[in-house]
């Protein structure tokens, strides 16, 4: 049967932190998932490669942000999707992030996130993220954040795989190879 496990895990060490450093949209439709994204021959977990994107947006994160990803099942219905949640926190309020802010709930990008461990994931693959929840926050008092609360969630076959690179250049030299990342 194709749902059988085949594999078993012993303790892990405890040299792991949690949260994510970075995000990079990718504009949905820069690829196409049938025919631009290659998997590793042994592991389809992990993406060795995506082809035709030029632009990779990054927005680095410090504080309140996180990726969790859950399976939905029905047993009743037969089915199981993995849904994806990304929680961002954007700080400061500017006219270009407004436009972004804008454009981001206008549309479904895929998104790369980057853990505190240079993990990189791809969330979205197919079907893209959408913002489904959001805040532009000026707070009350002084000491309040100021800035853009952003939640993308996604339902996607499969949870989001694993990209084969462990650095910001390894993630446009060998993956999204000839991308470019815009920062500002």
């Amino acid at each position: 049967m194709a749902c059988d496990i085949a594999n078993g895990r012993k303790e892990q060490c405890k040299d792991s932190v949690g949260g994510i450093d970075a995000v990079f949209f990718v504009n949905y439709g820069d690829y196409d998932p049938e025919v631009d994204v290659t998997y590793d021959v042994t592991n389809t977990d992990l993406i060795t490669e995506v082809a035709n994107v030029t632009s990779l947006y990054k927005y680095e994160l410090k504080g309140n942000n996180g990726f969790s990803e859950k399976p939905v099942t029905s047993r009743e219905n037969g089915t199981t999707y993995i849904e994806q949640t990304l929680s961002v926190e954007f700080k400061k309020l500017d006219v270009t992030m407004h436009k972004t802010f804008k454009l981001l709930a206008y549309g479904r990008p895929n998104i790369v996130i980057k853990t505190r461990t240079n993990k990189y994931f791809l969330a979205g693959l197919e079907r893209g993220m959408d913002l489904t929840d959001g805040l532009i926050d000026n707070g009350v008092a002084l000491g309040d954040f100021n800035g853009y609360k952003l939640t993308f969630t996604g339902m996607e076959n499969i949870p989001a795989n694993f990209l084969d690179c462990t650095s910001d250049a390894t993630l446009i030299s060998g993956v999204f190879t000839g991308a470019t990342i815009v920062t500002v």
